[in-house]
C-alpha cells in the first residue's frame, strides 16, 4: 500500500506542475491573441477577461492528456534516475504493477476529463458564441460608414446609409443596388429604415424597411416601382467553417440525438480525449525506463513523437470523418486501437510474453 500511494503521489505531483505551467502559458498566448482583437475593433475591450475565462474549459481538456502523459514520464524517468525503480523491483514490484498503479490514476484523471470534454467545455463555447454573435452584430453595424458607398462582402451589391442609430441599432435612409446578369438593367432599392440581422451561421442579412424598388433599364424612363414594408437582402453569405464551430458548441446530449457524419466526428472526439488517457499510459510508463546516465530526459523525445502522432491521427482522421471520406463505424476508434496494441507491445517486450513472440520470430527468420 505504501509503494501504491509514493508511486501515485509522485506522478500527481508532476503532472499537476506540468499542468498548471501549460495552463499558464497557452492562456498567456490566448490573452495576447484576444488583446490584439481588442486592440483592432475586432472585439468589445470589456469581453476580453470573458473570452479568457470561457477558453480555460476547453484548453483544459487539450492540456489534461499531455499533462498525465508528462508527468508518468517525468516522475518515472526521475525513479530510474535515482535508482528507486531498480530498488522496487528487486522488492518483487513489477513494471506491470506499476503500470497498473498508474492505469488507476489515469482513469481517475479520465474522469475528470470526461467531464471537462463532454459538458463543461461545450456550455463554454456556446456561451463563446453568444459573445461573438453580439460581437458580430455590433461590429456589422459599426462597419457601415454613413455618407460613404460601400460594397457587400460578396461584390453583388451597394449600400449607402445616411445615418445610423447606435441606440436602436437601425439604419436611417438605406439606399441598395444590386448587381444583375444584364448589364443594361437596374435594381435599385430606398428604404427609409434598415437594420442588420447576423444568423448563426455568420450569415448577414440587410432589412430594409417601407421603402421602394426600382426596376428597369438604363436610359429608359419605364421603371416598374414596387413598394413594401419589409424587404431582406444578404450581404455576407454564411460561412462553412462557421456551421462547424456551431457544431461544437451543442451538448453531448443534442449531438447523440443527431444524425449525420459531422456530428459523429464531433461527438466521437469529446470520447477521444478522455478514454485516450489510458493508452497514454501504456505508452509512457515502459517509454520512461532509462538509464541513470541517460537522465530523466533520455526517451523524451521518442515518446513526443508517439504523443504527437496518436493526436495528428485523431485530428486527421475526424476532418476525414467530416468530409465524408470515412465511414462512422470506423471513425477515431482505429486510432485507439492502433495506440493499444503499440501500448502492449512496449509493455510486453520485457516479459515473458514479449520473449515468447521474439523466439517465434528468430525461428522463422532462421527456417
Amino acid at each position: 500500500m505504501l509503494i501504491f500511494r509514493y508511486l501515485l503521489r509522485e506522478t500527481f505531483k508532476s503532472q499537476i506542475a506540468v499542468f498548471f505551467i501549460l495552463m499558464s502559458i497557452f492562456i498567456t498566448l490566448r490573452f495576447v491573441r484576444v488583446l490584439g482583437d481588442a486592440t483592432d475593433g475586432n472585439v468589445p475591450a470589456d469581453l476580453v477577461v470573458g473570452f479568457i475565462t470561457l477558453y480555460s474549459p476547453v484548453l483544459a481538456s487539450l492540456v489534461l492528456p499531455i499533462s498525465l502523459f508528462l508527468g508518468v514520464m517525468l516522475a518515472h524517468g526521475r525513479m530510474y534516475v535515482d535508482s528507486e525503480m531498480t530498488v522496487l523491483k528487486a522488492c518483487g514490484v513489477s513494471e506491470w504493477y506499476v503500470t497498473r498503479v498508474t492505469l488507476i490514476f489515469s482513469l481517475f484523471i479520465a474522469a475528470i476529463t470526461a467531464t471537462v470534454t463532454l459538458y463543461l467545455a461545450p456550455l463554454a463555447l456556446e456561451k463563446e458564441h453568444q459573445l461573438k454573435e453580439e460581437a458580430a452584430a455590433n461590429s456589422g453595424l459599426a462597419a457601415v460608414i454613413p455618407g460613404r458607398f460601400q460594397q457587400t462582402s460578396d461584390s453583388k451589391a451597394v449600400i449607402f446609409v445616411h445615418d445610423t442609430d447606435n441606440d436602436t441599432e437601425s439604419l436611417q435612409k438605406v439606399f441598395l443596388s444590386q448587381a444583375v446578369k444584364d448589364e443594361e438593367e437596374v435594381h435599385l432599392i430606398y428604404a427609409k429604415q434598415g437594420r442588420i440581422q447576423q444568423s448563426a451561421f455568420g450569415e448577414q442579412t440587410l432589412i430594409l424597411v417601407d421603402g421602394n424598388q426600382y426596376d428597369g433599364k438604363k436610359r429608359a424612363n419605364d421603371y416598374q416601382i414596387v413598394n413594401f414594408d419589409e424587404y431582406a437582402v444578404t450581404i455576407t453569405p454564411p460561412n462553412r467553417e462557421e456551421e462547424r464551430r456551431k457544431l461544437v458548441t451543442l451538448s453531448t446530449m443534442e449531438l447523440v440525438q443527431m444524425k449525420g457524419i459531422e456530428a459523429s466526428a464531433e461527438l466521437q472526439w469529446r470520447i477521444a480525449i478522455p478514454l485516450s488517457l489510458p493508452f497514454l499510459v501504456l505508452i509512457a510508463v515502459p517509454m520512461s525506463a532509462v538509464d541513470p546516465r541517460q537522465g530523466r530526459f533520455g526517451k523524451m523525445l521518442p515518446a513526443l513523437l508517439l504523443y504527437l502522432g496518436y493526436f495528428l491521427l485523431l485530428l486527421a482522421s475526424r476532418r476525414i470523418m467530416e468530409d465524408g471520406r470515412l465511414p462512422s463505424f470506423l471513425g477515431l476508434w482505429w486510432v485507439h486501437v492502433v495506440m493499444l496494441l503499440i501500448g502492449f507491445g512496449l509493455i510486453a517486450r520485457d516479459r515473458k510474453t514479449g520473449a515468447f513472440i521474439r523466439q517465434i520470430f528468430l525461428r522463422q527468420k532462421h527456417a
